[in-house]
């Protein structure tokens, strides 16, 4: 709307410069001047918002959602709070009660993706994959003709879906997302990873992750895709350093620790494997990753026990 006088318009400028300063990730000036932009207006609902994201990054979602809650239920932009208020529920803990909140956003307004969108996001946080694949399939169908701009939810479905154990439908959202944006690294480094350890079509797979790591070099998951690749090709040398670099990046990630384990061994570097798949256990692994892990573990000292056995029978028999 027009700026009804200069106080308005001094609000407004306070807001310009603070999306300008995010950009730069100078969020505390941010903040401040959006907290200025307040105090000379306070009913302006895209200072709110701001100012909600700034702190909700920061991980004060109490305090965002402080801010949000002055925002009149008639606001032009209260549905967009709504979204912004589930989102940092979530984040705060209150999962149910941002479900709630956008079942009233979907009931407010039927032909919008977004609230759908924003419900399959959290459901897949929370591991509830089939639901959150229902969730994403309302959203689709509400979409219409999809354009660039919508690959993140052919992605994040591809990836409820392949947690769900519906592989085909997940490729097929891979795909899709590829079609929209070809070049996405996440989405590039996720299909090739599937596709590695299905052990197929590994050339493309691998041209696909090197592209992602072309694009995020300093990305952990991308690095250790690049890793695990050249183990599942033979490349054990290659495997362990583009592992080891994986760690150094994402060091509290438990499927890379995991992998450069796996390396290791393969390296015949037995007690570092051990080492990285006892530390891997210890780094809140992914509920199907533990059985795995632990069997890698009773293996291994499975081949180590009949050594250490041979070795201590001379001693035995020098005894008697």
């Amino acid at each position: 709307q027009p700026v009804r006088n200069a106080t308005d318009g001094i609000a407004e400028s306070y807001l310009a410069l603070a999306a300008a300063l995010r950009q730069q990730d100078a969020n505390d000036f941010a903040a401040v001047l959006l907290r200025l932009s307040l105090d000379l207006r306070p009913d302006f609902t895209a200072a709110r918002l701001m100012l909600a994201d700034v702190l909700g990054g920061g991980k004060r979602p109490d305090l965002a959602l402080g801010i949000l809650a002055e925002v009149s239920a008639s606001d032009p932009l209260a549905p967009v709070v709504d979204l912004r208020r589930a989102a940092l529920q979530d984040r705060a803990g209150n999962t149910e009660e941002a479900l709630r909140t956008l079942a009233r956003l979907e009931a407010a307004a039927p032909d919008r993706p977004e609230p759908w969108a924003l419900q399959g996001a959290i459901l897949r946080t929370k591991h509830r994959y089939p639901e959150a694949v229902a969730a994403y399939d309302r959203a689709v169908t509400l979409l219409g003709q999809p354009t660039r701009a919508n690959w993140p939810l052919f992605y994040e479905r591809g990836i409820a879906e392949e947690r769900s154990h519906q592989w085909s439908k997940a490729e097929a959202d891979f795909q899709m997302a590829l079609k929209l944006s070809p070049d996405e690294p996440l989405v590039l480094n996720y299909l090739g990873y599937s596709w590695t350890e299905q052990n197929r079509n590994l050339p493309e797979a691998r041209r696909m992750i090197e592209r992602a790591a072309a694009a995020r070099p300093n990305d952990g998951a991308i690095t250790d895709s690049l890793g695990w690749i050249a183990l599942r090709e033979g490349d054990t040398a290659g495997a362990v350093r583009d592992l080891e670099k994986a760690v150094e990046l994402q060091p509290e990630d438990a499927t890379i620790n995991g992998h450069l384990g796996d390396a290791y061994w393969a390296a015949g570097r037995k007690l570092e494997a051990l080492y990285q798949w006892r530390r891997a256990l210890t780094l809140n692994p992914d509920p199907e990753d533990v059985p795995k892990l632990e069997a890698k573990l009773q293996d291994a000292q499975s081949v180590a026990q009949p050594k250490q056995a041979q070795t201590e029978a001379p001693t035995a028999e020098k005894a008697q």
